[in-house]
């Protein structure tokens, strides 16, 4: 059991140590959360699952060395460590708009598959009683397979926040590309409706007085005609003539 304990302390807590260097590079201060929130995610998951193990065994005679108690044990095991682990995560890159929010669930299944890889390669060499990780050779290979895997999912996680930013800054270049050429445009409907209303006035200001010219003209006709003035002027009439 020592074994196996060490094990899981070796892998996980090197993996999270190298995302968390790469997640701080990218997340900033947020990543310096990372380790701490899995470690205590990690030693709620072992209280809440030690004593349903121990319920299991002693109650329901579930033997945790053979098939298939084995694997009900682990089972249970891994499920209530990838939801504490998911939440952990989850409530740190929920603070980040760009990071997506499907990394948690996909590290956390990554992480626990390749975990039980390591320990399906390494069966032989641990032991559930005695010395921590019997051989040196052992616990380098969970140290690197926990390394390794840290850093492949946090690159994945910064290569794919990378793209999410580029995206965010061209979709942010395109709306105000979008809402300059709009107000623009506004701009210009603007400019020509009242360049239309200027005209409309001056048209308005010219027939008024095309009309009061008319207007006065034709008072004056009158005016002349019924004081028979000999010197009053037909040239209208004769043009018409």
């Amino acid at each position: 059991m020592l074994d196996y304990l060490t094990a899981n302390i070796a892998f996980w807590m090197t993996l999270f140590g190298v995302q968390e260097s790469l997640l701080e590079l990218r997340l900033g201060y947020l990543g310096r959360y990372w380790f701490l929130a899995i470690s205590a995610s990690l030693l709620l998951s072992f209280l809440l699952s030690a004593p349903i193990t121990i319920a299991l065994i002693i109650k329901f005679r579930v033997d945790p060395f053979s098939f298939p108690g084995n694997v009900i044990l682990c089972a249970i095991a891994a499920v209530i460590f990838g939801v504490m682990l998911t939440f952990s995560q989850w409530l740190i890159l929920r603070q980040s708009e760009m990071t997506p929010r499907v990394f948690a669930v996909i590290n956390t299944v990554v992480g626990i598959i390749v975990y039980f890889l390591v320990v399906w390669i390494n069966e032989g060499t641990l032991e559930w009683s005695g010395n921590p990780i019997n051989g040196w050779k052992t616990a380098l290979v969970f140290l690197a397979g926990g390394a390794i895997t840290g850093a492949a999912t946090g690159k994945a996680l910064d290569f794919y926040c990378e793209r999410v930013e580029r995206r965010l800054i061209q979709l942010s270049r395109e709306r105000e590309e979008k809402e300059t050429k709009e107000r623009e445009r506004l701009e210009r409907e603007r400019l020509q409706k009242e360049k239309q209303e200027i005209e409309k006035l001056e048209r308005e200001i010219l027939e008024r007085k095309r009309m009061d010219r008319e207007i006065a003209l034709e008072e004056e006709r009158k005016w002349y005609e019924e004081h028979g003035d000999d010197d009053f002027d037909y040239e209208d009439d004769e043009d018409e003539e």
